[in-house]
């Protein structure tokens, strides 16, 4: 269960604030007085009473603009810099993942000490540092809040780990992702799906990307994982496999007619003596494809790794572009 209190936190500073009230992300908690007098004794005069309803309609005006800026479905911060300052307004608001769910995701992605992980939208760098700590993983967290930034590169001091983590003040839609080999976030389902074809085009077959909470539409996840009442995606870029690919081996010459999408295919195969199979339960994982061709000589099943415009088959049969 959520604390039903506000929580301050300065850094270099700054203030940035944290609510836990579905659809406000941050606001600004009245300063604590001494109660009125009529209150001590269990009563409320009329002008008291209008001060009270005046000062609780402020307080939601001003804490329904701040969640436009600063908006949540979950204990979320920002900074004074980002609610009252020159900074852009959030596209996400910075909301905390639980080490348990952090420490799931990244073993779902298999992050290991070779790996680049991009976190995007870091906050206070918790996702980052726990995959440089706890798996060796070297990489760059990017926020658009200055304050949330200067704090995760403070987190990572403390853990040991600066020097194989970055983080920068920037838009997460203008970070180069094609050299991540994880790509981590907990953004919103819209930002999820503007950045689906940047990771779907820029980033290399074989990728992972895991995401808290939020999926990204049509494009299934290839696993998921449940940590108590939390849930997070985990999604394999597929190599692009659509088009037309002349294939040859024991069994004679095809041409492949395949359609995609995202991990899936299907299609036509037109073999050599003029007949046609069908292409079915074709799922690609990274480079690596798997299919069945289901014609008259029965069900025959294909594995293969694609690489640029070649495909090796695992049985000794190879195909090519044919356009």
């Amino acid at each position: 269960m959520m604390p039903h209190h506000s929580r301050f936190l300065r850094v270099r500073g700054e203030v940035s604030l944290s609510l836990p009230l579905p659809g406000i992300g941050c606001y600004r908690r009245p300063r604590p007085g001494r109660p009125a007098a009529g209150w001590e004794r269990g009563s409320i005069g009329s002008w008291q009473a209008k001060a009270i309803g005046l000062g609780l309609a402020a307080l939601l005006t001003a804490a329904a603009l701040l969640g436009m800026r600063c908006l949540s479905v979950t204990s979320a911060r920002c900074s004074f810099d980002t609610l009252f300052g020159s900074a852009p307004a959030l596209d996400v608001p910075y909301a905390e993942t639980r080490p348990e769910l952090i420490a799931a995701m990244l073993r779902m992605a298999q992050v290991t000490p070779e790996d680049r992980v991009i976190d995007l939208g870091t906050g206070d760098g918790r996702i980052l540092i726990a995959a440089a700590r706890d798996f060796g993983a070297r990489g760059l967290g990017v926020d658009i809040d200055p304050v949330l930034v200067a704090e995760a590169e403070e987190n990572a001091r403390a853990a040991g780990v600066a020097e194989r983590t970055e983080f920068r003040t920037e838009d997460l839609f203008e970070t180069p992702i094609a050299d991540a080999d994880v790509l981590t976030m907990f953004l919103l389902p819209e930002v999820n799906l503007r950045l689906r074809p940047r990771i779907l085009s820029e980033m290399a077959p074989g990728a992972r990307i895991v995401s808290h909470a939020f999926d990204m539409g049509e494009w299934q996840a290839d696993d998921r994982v449940r940590v108590g009442g939390a849930h997070a995606y985990l999604w394999i870029v597929p190599v692009r496999i659509d088009g037309r690919w002349r294939m040859a081996g024991a069994d004679g010459e095809a041409l492949l007619d395949i359609a995609q999408a995202f991990q899936f295919f299907t299609g036509t195969a037109t073999l050599a003596d003029g007949s046609r199979a069908a292409i079915t339960d074709g799922r690609i994982t990274g480079p690596r494809i798997t299919f069945r061709l289901e014609g008259e000589a029965g069900p025959q099943d294909y594995a293969g790794t694609v690489s640029g415009d070649g495909i090796a088959g695992e049985t000794g049969w190879r195909a090519e572009r044919a356009e």
